[in-house]
């Protein structure tokens, strides 16, 4: 699936089944909820954390996918096309970064 797909899919499932969009800033609070579930998994699963038993059964791929949804809500409700964006995005760090990774002896 492209990027540009699943914004229309997310707001195809948006406008359909989920009756409408939440405001945005309801989904920026979201995301931010979204985000700190992927940081339970990781701090749980890569880091030094225990897992508690609610969290055993957590998966960090479903977690990832529903920080991507909200994401994808959040531009299309803002206007933006993601792939766009991410092209863009690109251009600006093969542009800023073009030496400073090989040039640091810390990823040496």
């Amino acid at each position: 699936m492209t990027i540009q797909e699943a914004q229309e899919r997310v707001d195809q499932w948006i406008n359909t089944t989920g009756v409408r969009y939440f405001s945005e800033l309801t989904n920026m609070a979201i995301l931010t909820e979204e985000v700190g579930e992927v940081a339970r998994i990781m701090a749980r699963r890569y880091g030094d954390q225990s897992f508690k038993e609610s969290d055993k059964k957590k998966e960090l791929a479903d977690e990832l996918a529903d920080v991507l949804w909200v994401l994808l809500c959040l531009a299309n409700q803002t206007g933006i096309d993601l792939g766009v964006a991410l092209e863009k995005n690109f251009d600006k760090k093969n542009i800023r970064d073009a030496n400073r990774h090989k040039d640091n002896e810390k990823l040496r």
